[in-house]
């Protein structure tokens, strides 16, 4: 079993930034792709973006691209999720979750999940 805790969520102003991190208890974190989810209230949950085990790839919702930045620091296991130029629209819990198999953009493709944390963006 992993557990994966966010953190840095909170209340911003549209344009503004946050960045969120997750940390994972997994002892081969260096082995895992990890992604992060967003969802919104009465909204499917969506995919944000994936990166791979070694950092050196990754993926991106279009309603993201250019905004957000996905980093992986294996030395502290740990994912990051840069989110600059905030918009009203991005307000969710977002949650991190390890890939497991099947398509990225695929809540079901991932097995483990952190409980999420909440960002609101003002406008």
């Amino acid at each position: 079993q992993v557990q994966l805790v966010e953190s840095g969520g909170g209340l911003v102003q549209a344009g503004g930034s946050l960045r969120l991190s997750c940390v994972s208890s997994a002892r081969t974190f260096d082995s895992y792709a990890m992604g992060w989810f967003r969802q919104a209230p009465g909204k499917e949950r969506e995919f944000v973006a994936r990166i791979d085990w070694s950092g050196d790839d990754t993926l991106y919702a279009d309603r993201v691209k250019g905004r957000f930045t996905i980093s992986k620091d294996n030395a502290r296991n740990t994912v990051y999720l840069q989110m600059n130029r905030l918009k009203p629209e991005d307000t969710a819990v977002y949650y991190c979750a390890t890939y497991r198999h099947g398509t990225d953009y695929y809540a079901s493709s991932y097995e483990y999940w952190g409980r999420g944390t909440q960002v609101t963006v003002s406008s």
